[in-house]
C-alpha cells in the first residue's frame, strides 16, 4: 500500500475481555450432523488456524472443516452425527482469545480488534477520542472516532492521517486534527475518499 498501513481483520472484538468473536454456528447442513458457519476471519478457512474456538461458556469446539456452500463453510462437530443434534448448535459464537493470534509479519500491519479503543490524540497530546469502529466505504479503511461528547467523526487510515499508532501506550496520534471531519453525511463515502487504494486491508 502507498501509506504502509493494514488493517488485518481476524476475528471481532467480543466484549471488553480479549476474547475475539471468529464466527458463528448456523444451520445444519444435510442429515449427517454438518452445519453451516460464518467465518469472521480474514481468511474463512483460517477459523480453525488458532486452535480449536470455544463457545460463549468457555467449552472447546471440536471443528473439522469439510468444504463450503454459498458463502459459509461447513463444518463437523466432533460427537455430532445427525440433523436434530446440528441444529442445537444453531446461533452458537465461536472465540478465540486475543493472544492466540500471531503477531503481524509487518509492523505496519494491525490486527482490526487492536485498534477498537484506542485513544486518539492530536500531536500535541490533546485527546480527540477514541476509535469506535473501523469501516471501508470503497476507497479504503476508515477509523470512526467518538469524541467525549459522542459524536462521531472520520479519519482515513492512512500514514499521512495517522503517523503513530503506540497499541502499548493505547493511543494513535491524528494529524493534523483537521483530518478528523465532520459525522458522514447519510449514504455519503468517507473523508479524502479521493485516496483510492491507500489505507486498504
Amino acid at each position: 500500500m502507498p501509506d504502509g498501513l493494514t488493517i488485518v481483520t481476524d476475528g471481532e472484538i467480543a466484549d471488553t475481555s480479549t476474547r475475539l468473536l471468529i464466527g458463528q454456528i448456523g444451520a445444519a447442513h444435510g442429515v449427517r450432523g454438518l452445519v453451516r458457519v460464518k467465518s469472521f476471519t480474514a481468511d474463512p478457512a483460517d477459523l480453525t488456524a488458532y486452535g480449536a474456538p470455544r463457545d460463549a461458556a468457555g467449552r472447546a469446539v471440536a471443528l473439522e472443516i469439510v468444504g463450503q456452500s454459498k458463502g459459509q463453510l461447513l463444518a463437523r462437530i466432533d460427537g455430532v452425527a445427525d440433523r436434530n443434534a446440528a441444529d442445537a448448535w444453531r446461533g452458537t459464537d465461536l472465540y478465540i482469545d486475543r493472544a492466540d493470534l500471531p503477531k503481524p509479519e509487518d509492523a505496519d500491519d494491525f490486527y482490526h480488534a487492536d485498534l477498537l479503543g484506542l485513544r486518539v490524540e492530536d500531536k500535541a497530546g490533546r485527546t480527540i477520542g477514541h476509535v469506535r469502529a473501523i469501516h471501508d466505504f470503497g476507497a479504503g479503511d476508515v477509523l470512526e472516532i467518538v469524541e467525549e461528547g459522542g459524536e462521531s467523526r472520520y479519519l482515513p487510515f492512512t500514514r499521512e492521517a495517522v503517523p503513530s499508532v503506540d497499541l502499548m501506550a493505547g493511543r494513535l496520534v491524528a494529524d493534523p486534527p483537521a483530518e478528523v471531519g465532520d459525522p458522514e453525511p447519510q449514504g455519503a463515502g468517507p473523508l479524502d475518499g479521493d485516496r483510492d487504494g491507500e489505507g486498504g486491508r
